[in-house]
């Protein structure tokens, strides 16, 4: 989502008032060394002065998943060429979500590779031969609503709904649906497909209490700085017994730990928080919606995300095939060459990727919760 951190307006600390972590409390902005000592000052962007009459941004010090108690973890170098710098986590050690620490820039959502192609650069690349797939895509997410007893016809929302792909993909499978989407440029792009979305973000949109049978927040709750404010919202719109399909990474995959710092899923600065299965299913309950579905084999993200991960691990540029798609990043370079000699790799990482799922052990899940009475 280009402009998923847009989508709530909330306060950049994320002290949440319950759960108690057994973690060390955070002491300012600590960095871990090569061999996990602390080492001091701080690295990255969030060394920025404040600007003139603002207040200066405190880090956070408590999980936005489960209200535990935050400690340095580590520092990463930026995911998206355009946004360069080191990175401060810090992580609770009750659920294991991790929270990147300094702010996301202003325009983070407009620069490099979500913004490349809407300035002049053109679709991405290959986009028409994906078109299918990205299809394919979209009909596992209504299975997954499906599976859990949630179909047409019935009123569903997309939030963060991009170019309202999936809105439409909803409609013609029988759904009343919408698509909430804060950005100018997803809405015109909507449009240019005949679909309308509603403009807004989520603490500003007017959806009536208890109105939807059904809502997805794909892969947007990781961008936005209170993810509990967010559901908050969310859950009010659903009515009792509603259904809510959540897509984010997972801190606790396997390709997270075989990836590092290079983790394609990572994504920081504009990632804000970094959720494992526990944490996401302790911050819905916290807000009346229970889960009753994880999913950990999903061919949308997973077996991508661990075969980029790998190659990463070897080329200058992160996820060089990913932001040479999105006209990111030059064709002709050394990392280009890594990239196709490591081409023949993609089908292990299929097998293996469907293994970690089966562990329950996928880069990305899907959770569907449902609406408490």
């Amino acid at each position: 989502m280009s402009s998923a951190d847009a989508l709530v307006r909330s306060s950049t600390v994320l002290d949440s008032p319950s759960g108690s972590g057994e973690g060390t409390p955070l002491r300012g902005r600590e960095r871990l060394g090569p061999r996990g000592r602390e080492e001091p000052g701080p690295r990255g962007r969030e060394d920025a002065e404040p600007a003139a009459g603002r207040p200066a941004i405190q880090p956070p010090t408590m999980c936005p998943a489960c209200g535990g108690l935050l400690e340095a973890w580590h520092s990463v170098p930026g995911s998206d060429p355009a946004l360069p710098g080191d990175y401060e986590l810090a992580r609770c050690r009750s659920c294991g979500t991790a929270v990147t620490l300094a702010p996301a820039p202003v325009d983070a959502h407009e620069a490099g590779a979500y913004a490349s192609c809407a300035h002049g650069g053109g679709a991405p690349r290959g986009s028409r031969a994906a078109a299918p797939l990205l299809r394919a895509f979209d009909r596992q997410r209504l299975a997954l609503l499906a599976r859990a007893g949630a179909g047409p016809p019935g009123k569903l929302l997309d939030v963060g709904a991009g170019r309202g792909r999936f809105v439409a993909h909803a409609r013609a499978a029988g759904w009343d649906a919408e698509g909430l989407e804060p950005s100018l440029r997803g809405i015109e792009g909507a449009r240019a497909l005949g679909i309308e979305l509603l403009r807004g973000a989520i603490d500003d949109a007017t959806v009536a209490a208890g109105s939807l049978d059904a809502a997805t927040l794909w892969h947007v709750l990781e961008h936005v700085d209170d993810p509990g404010q967010a559901l908050e919202h969310v859950a009010g719109w659903l009515r009792p017994g509603g259904a809510l399909l959540v897509g984010v990474p997972n801190l606790a995959s396997a390709q997270a730990k075989l990836g590092g710092p290079r983790w394609y899923h990572l994504d920081v600065p504009r990632h804000r928080a970094h959720f494992t299965v526990t944490g996401l299913h302790t911050l819905l309950r916290r807000h009346c919606l229970e889960p009753v579905a994880t999913h950990h084999l999903l061919a949308e993200h997973n077996p991508f995300g661990l075969w980029q991960s790998l190659v990463s691990r070897a080329t200058s540029t992160p996820s060089w095939l990913y932001h040479a798609l999105k006209r990111n990043a030059a064709l002709r370079s050394r990392d280009a060459l890594i990239t196709a000699a490591a081409l023949p790799l993609a089908p292990l990482a299929l097998l293996a990727e469907a293994g970690f799922g089966l562990a329950r052990r996928g880069g990305t899940v899907a959770v569907i919760a449902r609406r408490r009475a």
